[in-house]
């Protein structure tokens, strides 16, 4: 969509508000959530029985990182239901959020235009050009068992609105496990960086531009080898050929940045190969991510998400749809 960009004004009368911007609350969620110590572990296993992160009303699937966000703000508040609304669509129905629940915040790409005049040197004639970027904005989201009715009538609506929506997926055939995991390791062994596995550690070697893995059978699953491996392949998206971005030496700011970014696409990654994952829950890396945002602030939260989302585009493309 275009946007247009105003300057707001406070209203004769009315205080301005002074309090933190709707991007400085998502990069305070993240950053809690990294810090927090008594979280519990990411076992995120595919909800195979409710399926995607998707709008309760629309049912269109939450896609880019935003299932990622989701996932990590349902984690913070408990949340196992993947159906989320924004407040307005809520009220529209009638529908409230409960005392004391908070929103989880997404973010929505915003296309940007700007026309200007300008020479043009061959022809020496002025001419209008265009420039057009995008930017994204976070959007609050509520989950729906954290909605109420705010009558009898509209909580029966409610009520029956979860009821259908995960209704509605149930009668969609799904694969069994085993079939989703045979239908990761395919996409994951079409990955064109080479593996060699059995080997003391799992590494991506940017100079040799390959990835050494232990054994399958080192893992606990075969499940936890294919998260730890779409890992090590979200390392290999920043080579030069690729993605081009900079590793870092261990320690180094850029160092945290990249196993940021490994660690949140390689979660994409599973999240659309529908097999579970575990996040990392080493103190040194929680922290040392954690502050890298709070020194870069939410411009460079945005962009370790849309770098995220690139590495993921490339190892496991998501299939086209409305967005929610």
């Amino acid at each position: 969509m275009t946007t247009t960009t105003r300057t707001k004004t406070a209203r004769k009368g009315r205080k301005k508000y002074d309090g933190p911007s709707s991007e400085e609350i998502l990069l305070a969620d993240l950053v809690a959530l990294m810090e927090s110590s008594d979280l519990p572990p990411w076992q995120r296993p595919w909800q195979g029985h409710q399926g995607e992160h998707r709008n309760l009303i629309t049912g269109q699937p939450y896609r880019g990182c935003n299932p990622l966000l989701l996932q990590m703000g349902g984690l913070m508040r408990g949340h196992t239901l993947p159906l989320w609304i924004g407040g307005a669509q809520a009220k529209a129905q009638g529908w409230f959020p409960k005392k004391g629940t908070k929103a989880v915040r997404i973010v929505r790409p915003q296309l940007n235009r700007y026309t200007d005049e300008a020479e043009n040197l061959q022809t020496g004639q002025t001419e209008e050009v265009t420039r057009q970027w995008v930017t994204y904005k976070p959007v609050a989201v509520f989950n729906a068992a954290d909605l109420q009715g705010g009558d009898e009538a509209s909580a029966e609506t409610l009520q029956q609105a979860i009821t259908e929506a995960l209704g509605q997926h149930n009668t969609t055939p799904q694969p069994e496990p085993s079939e989703r995991l045979q239908a990761a390791w395919q996409v994951l062994e079409r990955w064109s960086v080479p593996t060699t596995w059995g080997g003391a550690l799992a590494c991506y070697i940017p100079s040799r531009d390959a990835i050494s893995m232990p054994a399958v059978d080192a893992f606990r699953s075969r499940e936890t080898a294919a998260a730890t491996w779409a890992h090590e392949q979200a390392h290999s998206t920043g080579h030069s050929a690729r993605l081009k971005r900079t590793y870092g030496s261990r320690g180094s700011a850029a160092y945290a940045r990249e196993e940021l970014v490994a660690e949140l696409a390689s979660v994409l990654v599973c999240y659309r190969l529908q097999i579970g994952y575990q996040l990392e829950q080493h103190a040194a890396y929680l922290n040392s991510w954690a502050q890298h945002l709070k020194e870069g602030g939410p411009k460079e939260l945005f962009k370790v998400l849309s770098d995220a989302r690139r590495a993921a585009d490339l190892i496991a493309p998501e299939p086209e749809a409305e967005e929610a």
